[in-house]
């Protein structure tokens, strides 16, 4: 159960989102003086030894959990997934290439309104006219085979869906922002030629962006762009170019532990599908009371979306959850309704929980 002593909620927020507590418990423990140095890992040096040693073994671990092939570079920059929109296409859409992207929600479009400004991106797909309630069927899926890449949003936070399996692009590279569902499963690294991911879900507190990218990639990158914005440039000084996110970087590295003391992705996965399930049931089981966005098909593990008959009785569900300890379940402010972020760490009794208090409310507002 929940150490209800320490904490008083359950934690369902989108991102910034819950952290493990016994990362943060350890962060606590070693924050004046971070092992033996005197010092707080936020003071010290990016070049000293201590911190290589945090740096380097956060690497490593992602590299060894994530299953990421040698010819890959892991990345760690500043600026938000929301940086990538632009660093990708000023990198690698060329004055003579288009590039492809599935839309399928409000990041997505963002990516493809940034990459407008550096090239000629198109719409391979859009489930706009669906309200994005669903992803796109691989097998009807056409680019052009002298693409410059395909890109696509793997979980869509705000309504609530999840690419299962992913499209064969071939020699296209394929990118995707897998900033909501990253080291959520395992997935095969091989069949894309970028990853990128803000660590605010579930890899560590917002600050950080990791970029997993193909070697060959880089040697094809556009050098005529500012130097901070060259993939290279952070590839060739080990992310150590100039100062990084310190503290965010360590706190990475403690999380992606914490995954390797629960058993690995195999089990992360299994965890959060069946925490997913709990919530789900309530929204199957009740008669309508309860309306799921997303379809059962395409429904994310991370994001559960829902609405209630109305709006009034959405407030008071909304209101009372509050009251009740719940924390986090108002939908995006773009579309409303609710939403409930059971990322990596959030725990399964925090998602019993709530599926309760959901069953009881139900009940009592018949």
């Amino acid at each position: 159960m929940l150490k209800q002593s320490i904490r008083t909620v359950y934690n369902f927020n989108a991102g910034p989102s819950a952290l493990p507590l016994p990362v943060l418990e350890k962060a606590q423990q070693e924050l004046v003086n971070f092992r033996g140095t005197g010092m707080s890992i936020m003071e010290l040096s990016h070049r000293s030894k201590a911190y290589d040693e945090v740096h380097n073994d956060a690497i490593a671990r992602l590299r060894k959990l994530f299953s990421i092939p040698e010819n890959y570079e892991v990345l760690f920059l500043q600026g938000g997934a929301s940086l990538q929109f632009s660093m990708i296409p000023m990198n690698f859409l060329k004055p003579t290439q288009k590039a492809g992207y599935l839309m399928t929600g409000v990041w997505a479009e963002k990516a493809f309104d940034e990459a407008k400004l550096f090239g000629e991106p198109y719409e391979i797909a859009s489930t706009k006219e669906r309200n994005h309630n669903t992803i796109p069927n691989i097998k009807d899926l056409q680019y052009n085979e002298d693409d410059a890449y395909v890109h696509l949003t793997s979980n869509n936070t705000i309504y609530g869906t999840q690419w299962k399996e992913f499209p064969n692009t071939g020699n296209v590279p394929l990118v995707a922002d897998m900033s909501s569902d990253i080291m959520s499963k395992p997935i095969d690294v091989s069949k894309f030629g970028l990853i990128y991911a803000g660590a605010q879900k579930n890899l560590g507190p917002s600050g950080v962006t990791v970029v997993i990218i193909r070697k060959d990639l880089l040697e094809e990158a556009n050098s005529e762009i500012p130097t901070m914005l060259k993939y290279n440039t952070h590839a060739k000084s080990n992310s150590l170019y100039h100062t990084p996110p310190t503290f965010g970087i360590y706190m990475l590295g403690e999380v992606l532990r914490w995954i390797e003391e629960l058993g690995g992705l195999e089990v992360v996965a299994k965890q959060n599908e069946t925490k997913a399930k709990y919530i789900y049931d309530v929204i199957d089981g009740s008669n309508g009371f309860y309306i799921g966005h997303a379809e059962p098909a395409s429904r994310s593990y991370m994001n559960i979306t829902f609405r209630l008959a109305d709006e009034e009785l959405e407030k008071k569900f909304l209101a009372e959850a509050q009251e009740a300890g719940f924390v986090g379940l108002n939908g995006h402010r773009s579309v409303g309704g609710c939403r409930a972020s059971a990322y990596n760490s959030v725990p399964v009794e925090a998602c019993i929980a709530l599926s309760e208090f959901m069953t009881q409310f139900q009940e009592n507002n018949r």
